[in-house]
């Protein structure tokens, strides 16, 4: 049976991302805390895995309940914020931005949208079986190793690999996990970031070209080709009906298709 596999967000934008049991759906159409916080530089451009490779080399969790930010420098020095509290985000701030060499930093807050990339659109969504597929397509490469570099909010088990492609063309269908809409909007494009380890930043040799190669081979014939620019492309952006905003989202919930 299809199911909700996994929650993942990402607490601070270009760091780690938590697993959680459940998540609210935002006003702005997102799951609560995911890039709740992102880190700017003095012209105010965010500081993320796009732009450096050294941010794959620190080590972070935090607690939403609490609050707290956890983070261990690639130098091994580790260090605790509150970021519900001003003083301590600035601190922060200044500490990251230290270590990652950003002049004037800041860490600011969104709790209504975050700071996500595609700011009209709302969860990203894959499936175990997407992960799995992916995984095999190089040497030594995990399942989780593939989830983090790729980053999805909402993984899917009890599905096929790629089940995710259904869900943007020409008239698509839509899901709903225990009654809340998931409408697709696009295929989402890969930056850089996939091609690197997610601990040490260092990237697979020829990455683009052999997912590129695997992705066209295994491209589904329920997928919709006109609604994909190219084949370094995985993971559905959806989008959630403000009707459904508010709404709780769990692992397990039972997941089905609406043609």
């Amino acid at each position: 049976m299809a199911r909700i596999e996994r929650i993942r967000v990402y607490p601070v934008k270009g760091f780690d991302g938590i697993d959680l049991e459940s998540a609210s759906i935002l006003e702005g159409g997102t799951l609560a805390h995911d890039r709740e916080f992102a880190l700017f530089d003095s012209e105010g451009e965010v500081v993320n895995g796009k732009r450096t490779a050294r941010i794959h080399e620190f080590e972070t969790d935090f607690d939403p309940e609490t609050t707290t930010l956890s983070v261990v420098a690639p130098d091994g020095g580790e260090r605790r914020f509150d970021l519900d509290d001003a003083d301590d985000r600035d601190r922060a701030a200044t500490w990251l931005g230290d270590h990652l060499g950003v002049e004037n930093p800041s860490l600011e807050r969104d709790r209504t949208l975050g700071y996500v990339d595609r700011r009209e659109m709302g969860p990203s969504v894959i499936s175990t079986a997407s992960l799995e597929a992916v995984a095999s397509w190089f040497d030594d490469l995990t399942v989780e190793s593939a989830r983090r570099r790729l980053r999805a909010n909402v993984e899917v088990s009890g599905v096929p690999a790629f089940w995710e492609d259904r869900f943007v063309g020409d008239d698509a269908p839509t899901f709903a996990a225990d009654g809340i809409t998931f409408e697709g909007v696009t295929p989402c494009g890969r930056c850089v970031v996939p091609q690197r380890d997610p601990d040490t930043g260092e990237p697979i040799p020829e990455f683009q070209q052999r997912f590129v190669e695997k992705r066209e081979e295994t491209f589904p014939e329920w997928a919709d080709p006109s609604a994909f620019d190219h084949y370094y492309t995985l993971m559905l952006i959806s989008r959630i009906p403000e009707g459904d905003r508010g709404a709780r989202l769990s692992v397990g919930d039972p997941v089905t298709v609406s043609e």
